[in-house]
């Protein structure tokens, strides 16, 4: 089974933000994200695969269309795709309202047809219970794994799985023993790292010996309100890397319902914020100096978790630096959830039909590699009160679409984001590292100025 590349059934994709909703709230048009997995509407290709899509407001028209024109019959797999919204934008989490709408619950069964399975964006309590009312196979690490998706548990899969880490303590639940942990390690700086946080938002570096000195990476953050994460979450302490120039690849695996499991992809990621911790978007794949160490690490963590029971797909990220023996990877933290690299992956992959070459670790399409650079953050005032159709029109207008005939050129998500935001995500595909680089500086500066 591959949400990639399903050849038949039904996929049931619940893209549902059941995360921690005070860091969610801080992400602009974080309700808009439940579109980054739209990509999946492109598994209609094949004539025995059908996707029913369930969103928290109705999906703009033209937005459907636009990934229908990646289909060589859009009328057909149309008759396919089922969208179901809730018409309730601002009710958060998608699968908590839905599961308190019986009437959504019927028209989602009623839609169900043969062998299916229900994709996640984050497998919660919340989605098994959905699961189960369905009587629905789940795509996902079970939530009785989930602590191995936390900043704790990475550290735990990263001793088995014998991979290198920077030093830390894991499991902390108490300022005191942050304190401790901090006395233990070396560094002029340290970081603590909420257990369960995402795209960096629960991170904050530590002065040694200065916690009023502390840079969160969270706006508005204050040692009251991060201490009360961390005792009802957890966290972890570890050194601070300091080295320069630092990189910070990441890896996506894959663990079948069967136990196999692969690496299907490595990518460099690219951050931002006040820490430099907050994720933007991403590089495929990662730089060739570290790529083959990212991906052996990578590949003995998705066996150990393979061993524990693990299915689905999943992210890691590394820290990679230059040593006096070449580059080293350290793992930083896995994510069992589809992540910020997973939207660019598939629709690269679904669009340029290219497999993945784990000896070379690129993508390769009838004999040639291709590249991509992607981001979630293209965004401008101007566009605000726009339209996701005016923002599409103008990119074909200038030829910044993407080119059936050679595989390349741009594919868009979170427009749904534009109108109240201004604000959507391109992957942009080439053929080379610096094609894909220079046309995603053009798209940004002729969409987003």
């Amino acid at each position: 089974m591959s949400i990639f590349e399903p050849g038949e059934g039904t996929l049931v994709v619940v893209p549902s933000l059941s995360l921690p909703q005070d860091e969610l709230r801080r992400i602009t048009g974080a309700r808009c994200y439940e579109e980054r997995l739209l990509f999946l509407l492109l598994t209609l290709r094949e004539p025995a695969v059908k996707v029913i899509y369930l969103s928290s407001a109705p999906i703009d028209p033209a937005i459907v269309d636009y990934y229908f024109g990646f289909l060589p019959d859009p009328e057909e797999a149309a008759k396919r795709l089922t969208l179901i919204s809730l018409d309730t934008p601002d009710a958060q989490p998608l699968t908590r309202t839905l599961l308190s709408r019986p009437d959504v619950l019927e028209q989602l069964r009623a839609a169900i047809d043969g062998d299916a399975w229900l994709v996640p964006f984050v497998l919660s309590e919340l989605e098994e219970e959905l699961a189960s009312l369905l009587s629905v196979p789940l795509y996902g690490p079970a939530t009785s794994h989930a602590y191995y998706g936390s900043k704790s548990g990475s550290r735990e899969i990263g001793v088995e799985a014998g991979v290198p880490m920077a030093r830390g303590f894991r499991d902390l639940y108490t300022l005191a023993e942050i304190e401790d942990a901090i006395e233990s390690l070396p560094g002029e700086r340290l970081i603590v790292k909420v257990n369960d946080a995402y795209s960096g938002l629960g991170n904050a570096i530590v002065p040694r010996g200065d916690l009023g000195g502390t840079s969160f990476a969270a706006e508005g953050e204050t040692w009251e309100t991060f201490a009360e994460k961390v005792r009802e979450r957890g966290a972890v302490v570890e050194e601070f890397i300091e080295h320069r120039p630092l990189y910070h690849p990441s890896a996506l695996a894959r663990i079948s319902p069967g136990g196999q499991y692969e690496v299907v992809a490595t990518h460099d990621q690219v951050l931002g914020g006040p820490n430099n911790h907050v994720y933007q978007g991403c590089t495929f794949p990662a730089a060739p100096e570290y790529r083959a160490e990212v991906g052996d690490s990578a590949t003995r963590i998705a066996g150990a978790l393979a061993a524990k029971g693990v299915i689905g797909l999943f992210g890691m990220d590394f820290f990679a630096m230059k040593t006096d023996a070449g580059y080293a990877a350290l793992l930083c933290e896995i994510n069992l959830r589809i992540g910020g690299t997973t939207h660019p992956y598939g629709a690269a992959l679904l669009t340029t039909g290219a497999a993945y070459d784990p000896a070379s670790g690129l993508l390769v399409a009838d004999g040639r590699p291709k590249y991509y650079t992607a981001t979630d953050n293209c965004s401008a005032d101007c566009l605000r009160g726009g339209t996701p159709e005016q923002v599409l029109r103008k990119a074909d207008r200038l030829g910044l679409g993407f080119d059936h005939a050679t595989r390349t050129g741009n594919v868009f998500h979170l427009l749904g984001a534009i109108p109240e935001h201004g604000k959507f995500g391109f992957t942009t595909i080439a053929d080379s590292r610096e094609q894909a680089d220079e046309l995603h500086r053009q798209t940004r500066r002729a969409l987003c100025g």
